[in-house]
């Protein structure tokens, strides 16, 4: 937390994951930041002003994600697996009650 100030830890099922201090989880600020259509400096401006926090918060994210970038892509993609998942298993509810 020394050499990332602003960065917290939290614990979970999934175990311990960074975090922005008294905000969201460090993974889910860099997906936002990844899922912008612009680069650079302007996919910091453009997911802190979707997330509505300052570009300072979502550059503490990535300052972190500079560092620790496979925790934080492993955690991206299993979320995005989970998320896949649990879409595929509701469409297929929905084919049952058709």
């Amino acid at each position: 937390m020394d050499a990332h100030p602003g960065i917290v830890f939290r614990d979970g099922p999934d175990g311990r994951r960074a975090a922005i201090a008294g905000g969201m989880d460090v993974w889910e600020m860099i997906a936002t930041v990844k899922d912008q259509p612009t680069k650079g400096e302007q996919a910091i401006d453009d997911a802190a002003s979707y997330l509505d926090v300052s570009p300072v918060v979502v550059r503490t994210a990535v300052g972190y994600y500079a560092n620790f970038r496979s925790e934080i892509d492993e955690r991206i993609e299993r979320n995005r697996a989970e998320a896949d998942a649990a879409e595929a298993a509701w469409r297929e509810s929905l084919v049952a009650i058709s």
